[in-house]
């Protein structure tokens, strides 16, 4: 009998000839993820790695991204602890303050490749199934277990198919195809299950894989996988990874699915996730014209080069709306090296938007905009739950780069395909 992408990864790792869902596996990943709470996660174990020192130094992969720069002595003193445990065991894949967010720098640099299982001490690491990774996030405890021992268990989840047929029509993204799937499975409609996108891929670029990948755990899943197709392929190249380097592994033609779902990309238009739960999903012509004070552009979701470029076709020559921040939020310094080569940066700087590091803070509500009471921001992130940008009585509503720009452009809420020139 056939097997799903992440009944054959997890087989692999397990080094079993097969396995079934819901059974229990014990595995050893390719790479463990860890951020600015690697020091909290260190700490739980710190008399036993002084005493068994760590499993596989090369397996962490560390990225500060959540508070950067630090934004008070706490967040300084957990970055200097991390800084002193990265010299002490020697890990060589260490990315301090300003590389970028995570998801974004493990990825640009090769360190989830197609056919490894990569775990993340973070939620949003299912990212990486948009090169063919099955990737999926872990708590703090198992992250730290992880460390001495260098394996870990996993359940393995049963998968939901889904299937695109058709092409997004102008005006219309990945954000928002991505987000009407989750209005109509739910929030919690893929829970602890894998998703895997069959059909018509070619016509999504690899940022728009990227962008559809990150939200699978905002349905409930564990994991979501595109195939390694010639796009994967040739962005693989680009980074230094060639055909060869990694191992392609993808689903069997009669692989058994719990579910299988089909979505008419061409009939998806621009949506917004209203707050305060990410499926909770309307056409844009619902909240039209709703005031915002704040926008959002950016976050491992979408703060890619290709959005920044959307955005500065919509907003070239022009301001954005008196009384509205918006604030720019690239996923990389390489992201950012590219827009501002490009002049999308600029452009958006010229327009008045506000050139955030590279990293998490607005998005999480940590630092560098958060939100006043009875605010609203339209942000282009993975979440909009109460609180999440620092205030309780603010709202946040999730829409695309395009929508958010052109939202910008007049300070409510405005149907991108408005401002679509051609």
């Amino acid at each position: 009998m056939g097997q799903t992408f992440a009944e054959k990864i997890l087989a692999q790792k397990a080094g079993l000839e097969s396995v079934v869902p819901g059974q229990i596996v014990t595995v050893r990943p390719d790479r463990l993820l860890t951020h600015d709470n690697t020091s909290a996660i260190v700490g739980k174990i710190a008399r036993d790695l002084a005493e068994f020192g760590l499993a596989n130094p090369e397996m962490h992969a560390i990225v500060l991204d959540h508070v950067i720069p630090a934004a008070t002595e706490k967040d300084a003193a957990g970055h200097k602890a991390i800084r002193e445990y990265v010299r002490k065991y020697g890990i060589t894949h260490f990315f301090d303050v300003g590389e970028g967010i995570c998801h974004q720098v493990m990825v640009e640099k090769g360190l989830a490749l197609p056919g490894q299982l990569v775990l993340g001490s973070d939620s949003h690491t299912c990212t990486y199934g948009a090169v063919g990774a099955l990737a999926t996030g872990i708590d703090r405890t198992e992250a730290s277990a992880l460390l001495i021992t260098g394996e870990t268990w996993l359940k393995v989840p049963a998968t939901i198919r889904i299937t695109l047929q058709g092409e997004l029509q102008p005006g219309v993204s990945a954000k928002d195809l991505v987000l009407t799937i989750i209005g109509e499975i739910g929030a919690d409609g893929a829970n602890y299950l894998a998703v895997e996108y069959h059909g018509d891929i070619a016509s999504l670029t690899m940022d728009d894989r990227l962008t559809i990948a990150n939200m699978a755990v905002e349905m409930g899943a564990k994991c979501a996988a595109f195939e390694v197709d010639a796009t994967a392929r040739e962005y693989l190249a680009r980074i230094g990874f060639p055909p060869g380097s990694y191992d392609l592994v993808w689903a069997d033609p009669d692989a058994t699915y719990l579910r299988e779902l089909v979505y008419e990309m061409d009939r998806v238009g621009p949506v917004v996730a209203r707050p305060h739960t990410v499926d909770n999903v309307v056409p844009v012509a619902e909240v039209e014209g709703m005031p915002m004070q704040q926008f959002l552009l950016g976050t491992c979701t979408n703060g890619r080069t290709s959005d920044f470029e959307v955005a500065a076709a919509i907003l070239a020559g022009r301001k954005v709306a008196e009384g509205s921040r918006l604030l720019l939020l690239p996923a990389s310094r390489d992201i950012l090296g590219q827009t501002l080569e490009s002049g999308a940066m600029q452009t958006l700087i010229a327009a008045g938007g506000v050139l955030l590091p590279p990293g998490c803070g607005p998005c999480l509500g940590a630092h560098q905009g958060a939100l006043a009471p009875e605010e609203r921001c339209l942000s282009t992130a993975n979440r909009n739950f109460k609180g999440r940008m620092g205030c309780k009585t603010a709202e946040i509503y999730l829409a695309s780069a395009a929508t958010v720009a052109a939202s910008a452009l007049h300070g409510v809420v405005t149907d991108p395909r408005r401002e679509v020139r051609s």
